[in-house]
């Protein structure tokens, strides 16, 4: 449940303040078909719209709307979950001809369930603004089946806003804990809810707009766990994300109970910059107009109507629960440079040098010459500049993946050249994806730190390394899981629909894919994450895993033969081969671990801690509780590469002797 709340809070967060949103984009009937029909023929598997994609459609559609079973009645969501073989053939065939009567029906049912809920809402709203006392009820992180009857509903409703109601007194939302305050509280909820509620019932001629939208994201859902449609906010959002900057005043929004505040600020950007902004200010002005009163939207538009040019935004700044202070900024859009999200580094002294530590937390590339590849190649020479690296820790932990060309630069950082990745498409199309120049940038002992969070490109990076033996893999027992391509319109500057579409699954060198087993650790050192049940394995309509050859000998068969001498003469001769040194002392590195973790107390509170996160008795544990040192994981990573390095003239012996045998 309190996941699910922070979704609902961080929601009406942007990240921008920026670029305008769909404004005059309207979604058509036959926009859907001809959508679905451009992914279904990029798609890895499905080739139409079959009874079977018709069914988890409606699944889906019903979940996108009531993933919490807060709002139907089962005897309503039955008729759209048990659906009959000739039924979804109908509904297929109606698709076809652009016909959406079903998707049409379900959403009228949706509509009839909203209009209910908000009465719920009023009722219950009033009891407790006039309860000084909040009852405590325990945490359900969801309802297995919809509820019975009505009564039932709006118990479950009612248990919704009592958990609200607590997490905020919890949190200190409100300045006092009087009537007025509560009131103000449930009607910021209240248009929280109305945000997603609204975009389902008819609201000035976008009924057609929002029918398509819910339906178009049903039906991408329902190709496979990764493939997806996206609004034009949603995918100006993302893009900005894949490339780490975006065109604004650099101001992060959201919505309290007196109105708009500052949530945070981007680092470097114009509103950090000019040094008057804290966080909680309420944005009240914007060129002279009052934005007091104003919805969320109401001042998001005007914030993004402002142009290229200066713009003056008023503040009040609560300086006690009665008092405040106005105060006025001008500022200019300009270029930001998310730094906080590209990779950082840092080092401790060690032996005749240091021991390094990369933190790459996505894949990130922009059209501007900016990627991760170029800055890790950079924090590798500033490293090196402090001292002889003798070991590198690559913190991948939270790394959710990014783009597929720099997860193949990246990994090529540690090899000399060879196969990186190959691609397996619809038609059984193989593409091989191979760092060619080369040069190792580092061959020192090197541990790769993951969790079940490390996704994607994360993983092929992982198993790369991993296959090849350029380094050991630390963290939990396994990553996320996810082994496959997807190809997308976010980033396509003349796209005028946006999603992503699985197309193929990807390998590496060793033929394994990561797909829902992930990539297992040389090490085990369990992180926060090891108590959440995260990982493709756990997402609907996953795609199966499988294998391929291994192509450590790469054959060339892709290459054009006119290309062919320049491979033979350039990159065969460079090819990395596959090293032992590191999985030699693998078993030694293990107990020296163990013997560590089991006599370390912090640790130990740390499992304990993870223990009743199992068990259900605890939220997890977040980076920022720290158990006596600021990141366990990272302590011990260091101390298995100062074994590495200890342990390096031994093992390298073994392999000799291997090697003349």
């Amino acid at each position: 449940m309190l996941n699910r709340l922070f979704k609902w809070l961080v929601l009406p967060i942007t990240t921008f303040a920026l670029l305008g949103a769909s404004g005059a984009f309207q979604l058509k009937k036959t926009d859907v078909k001809s959508t679905m029909d451009e992914m279904i023929d990029f798609h890895v598997e499905y080739k139409e719209y079959s009874p079977l994609l018709v069914r988890r459609t409606l699944k889906i559609f019903l979940q996108q709307f009531d993933s919490e079973k807060i709002y139907l009645l089962s005897s309503e969501a039955k008729p759209f979950l048990d659906v009959k073989e000739d039924r979804a053939l109908a509904i297929a065939q109606k698709y076809y001809k652009n016909d959406l009567s079903e998707y049409a029906a379900l959403n009228q049912a949706i509509q009839s369930a909203i209009v209910r809920a908000r009465t719920y809402r009023q009722e219950i709203a009033r009891e407790l603004i006039q309860n000084d006392e909040v009852p405590q009820v325990s945490l359900i992180d969801s309802y297995t089946d919809y509820a019975g009857t009505e009564k039932e509903l709006k118990q479950r409703i009612k248990h919704h806003l009592l958990t609200i109601l607590m997490v905020e007194k919890r949190n200190g939302t409100l300045r006092s804990w009087n009537p007025q305050q509560r009131q103000k509280l449930f009607d910021l909820w209240e248009r929280r809810f109305a945000r997603m509620e609204d975009t389902y019932l008819p609201s000035g001629g976008a009924t057609e707009h929002y029918l398509c939208m819910h339906t178009l994201k049903a039906m991408a859902k329902s190709l496979d766990a990764h493939s997806s449609y996206f609004s034009p906010e949603e995918a100006y959002a993302m893009r900005t994300s894949l490339e780490k900057q975006f065109e604004g005043i650099g101001v992060v929004l959201r919505e309290g109970i007196d109105g708009v505040v500052i949530h945070d600020m981007i680092k470097g950007g114009p509103a950090e910059r000019c040094g008057k902004i804290s966080q909680g200010d309420l944005l009240v002005e914007i060129d002279g107009k009052s934005m007091e009163g104003a919805s969320y939207d109401e001042v998001l538009n005007r914030l993004q109507g402002a142009g290229a040019g200066k713009i003056k935004i008023g503040f009040r700044r609560f300086t006690s629960e009665t008092d405040s202070q106005f105060y006025r900024v001008e500022l200019k859009r300009e270029k930001i440079v998310m730094q906080d999200d590209r990779v950082q580094y840092s080092y401790e002294p060690y032996g005749d040098g240091i021991i390094g530590k990369l933190n790459l937390p996505s894949f990130y590339e922009s059209g501007e010459g900016s990627s991760c590849e170029l800055d890790l190649r950079e924090a590798l020479r500033e490293l090196k500049k402090k001292g002889n690296l003798n070991g590198l820790v690559l913190d991948m932990r939270e790394n959710s993946g990014g783009f597929l060309n720099q997860a193949v630069k990246v990994a090529g950082l540690f090899i000399t050249s060879g196969i990186i990745v190959i691609s397996k498409y619809a038609r059984n199309e193989t593409q091989y994806l191979r760092d060619l120049d080369g040069r190792c940038y580092y061959n020192g002992p090197l541990v790769i730190l993951t969790s079940r969070a490390s996704a994607s490109a994360a993983e092929i990076v992982a198993q790369a390394l991993q296959d090849y033996g350029a380094g050991l893999v630390v963290g939990d027992d396994r990553t996320y899981g996810k082994g496959t391509i997807q190809y997308q319109t976010v980033t396509d500057s003349a796209a005028t629909s946006f999603f992503k579409v699985t197309v193929g699954r990807y390998y590496t060198v060793s033929g394994r894919t990561t797909q829902i087993d992930g990539v297992k650790a040389d090490i085990v050192l369990p992180t926060s994450y090891s108590a959440m049940a995260i990982g493709e394995r756990y997402l609907e309509f996953p795609l199966k895993s499988d294998r391929i050859p291994s192509a450590y000998s790469d054959p060339l068969n892709d290459i054009d033969p006119r290309n062919k001498p320049w491979f033979q003469q350039n990159y065969l001769p460079n090819l990395q081969k596959k090293l032992s040194l590191w999985t030699q002392m693998t078993d030694q590195l293990r107990t020296n671990s163990s013997y560590r973790l089991e006599n370390n107390k912090d640790y130990k509170s740390f499992l304990a801690a993870i223990e009743l996160v199992k068990k259900g008795e605890s939220p997890a544990p977040t980076s920022q509780n720290n158990w006596g040192v600021d990141d366990l994981q990272m302590l011990e990573a260091v101390n298995i590469l100062k074994d590495m390095d200890q342990l390096k003239p031994e093992a390298a012996k073994k392999v000799a002797l291997l090697l003349n045998l």
